[in-house]
């Protein structure tokens, strides 16, 4: 049996199937082997879209995802096959950042994550939510309660993205 099968990986290295709505079962982990070991992971995902749930138009954004794993990791493949079933999800921007992160700690348990969305302009404003999540009882949630208390102290200068 392969390592990858042995993890349950089932869709890395198989042709891609691309689910038409949000799909959080398409998520996937496997062992972190530091788990004693505190780092970032990051995931930048500039193509990603959802609709509004008023008017159905698509919004386009960049979502920013860094966590420190625990014992589990999301695999990446996964990660995009997940965040592309929002393509026709209606939601509005701050929902679609928080339910991605709910989902992400549901699935790994992680010590701590943050999840960005950066919005294209639409109607000529740009909403950009985050929100962030550290692990209670430990220094991950301090870690949290301080990223999100002073998140916005010094906004950065947006150029129409």
């Amino acid at each position: 049996m392969s390592e990858r099968a042995q993890e349950g990986l089932h869709s890395l290295g198989k042709k891609t199937a691309y689910k038409s709505d949000y799909a959080p079962e398409v998520l996937e982990t496997f062992m972190n082997k530091h788990p004693g070991n505190d780092y970032f992971v990051k995931f930048n995902c500039p193509e990603f879209t959802s609709l509004c749930p008023i008017t159905g138009q698509p919004d386009f954004a960049t979502i920013y995802i860094s966590y420190v794993p625990g014992e589990r990791m999301v695999e990446s493949k996964s990660l995009k096959l997940y965040l592309f079933s929002f393509r026709n999800h209606g939601d509005f921007h701050e929902d679609c950042v928080n339910v991605i992160m709910k989902d992400l700690i549901k699935l790994m348990d992680p010590k701590y994550i943050e999840v960005w969305g950066k919005f294209t302009p639409r109607g000529g404003i740009s909403i950009d939510p985050y929100c962030n999540y550290g692990k209670p009882g430990t220094s991950w949630e301090e870690v949290a309660w301080t990223r999100l208390s002073q998140h916005d102290l010094y906004p950065e200068k947006v150029d129409n993205r």
